[in-house]
């Protein structure tokens, strides 16, 4: 059984974040993984939880946490984009290896997935890289909004309802977006794994590809088959989390 810890630490805007350390029961972890959530969920999403559960069940460490203005942690999500998502996992990465380890296993699922592959550049103590049916273009998340593009145009902002939620986007959030440029993929230098399931509804299996074709090796991909964006069945999230920990353990010290 796992060990579960609460932890906060100052973002990178400068709020309080909130997470959740997920540790082995015995002995020293295998690896130390940071995970970040989807867009507007938080560390609690069953996908989030079970992966690191399930990772922490099999000797690896996992810190996951609520993004700024999300679940448990301080501030406006409104004035929440890209960037700040960039700099709260830089402070996570930055707690994790003062408080803990070195990240060695960055971690992204669908938006967050293309946080990680944004943010690694400046996490150059990660070893790994995974992505979880991860957009290859962060823009890629207007689509779930696209409806109220010309209210947020002409007003600056608008009320959206995401996953059941209302949620504000502000102008902002898209002229952050327009300022990333993917060319991070290509240099990321490091392994990098990608999950994706064929009938993912909200981000379609192209910009799985997207981000293999523009990745250099070595670079994996692994099929969920049947599952669902959110990774909302059990067994689902337990594969991810038993394939990427045996994946990574070839990039560990003395991994083979």
């Amino acid at each position: 059984m796992a060990k579960r810890q609460k932890v906060t630490f100052p973002g990178g805007s400068g709020n309080l974040l909130a997470g959740v350390m997920e540790m082995p029961d015995r002995g020293e972890p295998r690896a130390w993984a940071l995970f970040a959530h989807c867009f507007t969920c938080g560390k609690d999403v069953l996908a989030a939880s079970r992966i690191a559960r399930r990772l922490a069940d099999l000797g690896c460490a996992v810190l996951r946490f609520d993004f700024t203005g999300l679940g448990d942690s301080g501030g406006n999500f409104a004035d929440t984009n890209f960037s700040s998502n960039i700099r709260d996992l830089l402070s996570a990465a930055e707690f994790l290896h003062r408080e803990h380890h070195p990240v060695d296993l960055l971690i992204g699922h669908s938006l967050g997935g293309a946080a990680v592959l944004a943010a690694a550049g400046e996490i150059e103590e990660a070893r790994a890289i995974v992505t979880i049916a991860a957009p290859a273009d962060p823009d890629h998340v207007i689509k779930q909004f696209a409806c109220a593009l010309d209210i947020i145009e002409s007003q600056g902002q608008a009320e959206v309802e995401l996953a059941g939620r209302p949620f504000t986007i502000k102008k902002q959030f898209l002229d952050d977006l327009e300022q990333h440029e993917p060319d991070y993929i290509r240099a990321l230098g490091r392994p990098l794994l990608i999950y994706h399931s064929p009938r993912d509804s909200t981000v379609p299996i192209d910009e799985a590809a997207d981000i293999y074709n523009r990745a250099m090796h070595p670079k994996s991909f692994i099929s969920l088959d049947d599952a669902d964006h959110l990774l909302t069945r059990q067994e689902d999230a337990d594969y991810v989390a038993e394939t990427m920990a045996a994946w990574v353990s070839r990039y560990l010290p003395g991994g083979r």
